[in-house]
């Protein structure tokens, strides 16, 4: 019974499939930062915007957690329109698709690092390091 619960909320998640002649139009998402980067005199840590504060309850009591934020910097309809490319920017690696890749090039330019959580102030996480440059936008913070 649990399979076929899981099943049915699976199909319900489902964008809908347009069938025949017409053609269903593409949703489209919006969201802004949560928080952002920040780097200086060789400490990272991420501000939260003020508003997002209570959000952070919790936070302190964790090792580690997801970082899930914008390569805002490759944010092109050129860049986004790749869709292959040669690993670690190789061309001796053989042509991968972005899916299958780390490239900051992709459809949605969402990026994904796990850190390392020293502190928490107010709205302000100390981390250990994150691939990210100062400024680059923070979406959301996971377990």
């Amino acid at each position: 019974m649990l399979a076929s619960t899981a099943a049915m909320a699976a199909e319900s998640c489902r964008a809908p499939v347009p069938h025949g002649p017409v053609q269903a139009a593409v949703p489209v998402y919006t969201m802004g930062p949560v928080g952002w980067v920040r780097k200086a005199d060789g400490r990272t840590w991420i501000e939260i915007d003020k508003r997002y504060q209570p959000a952070l309850l919790g936070v302190d009591a964790l090792q580690s957690i997801w970082v899930l934020y914008w390569f805002d910097r490759n944010d092109t309809p050129e860049r986004r329109a790749i869709l292959q490319v040669h690993p670690r920017r190789n061309p001796e690696n053989p042509l991968r698709g972005v899916f299958a890749t780390r490239a900051p090039v992709r459809p949605n330019l969402i990026a994904l690092s796990p850190v390392r959580v020293l502190s928490v102030r107010e709205n302000v996480i100390e981390i250990d390091s994150i691939d990210a440059f100062p400024g680059t936008p923070v979406l959301d913070l996971k377990p």
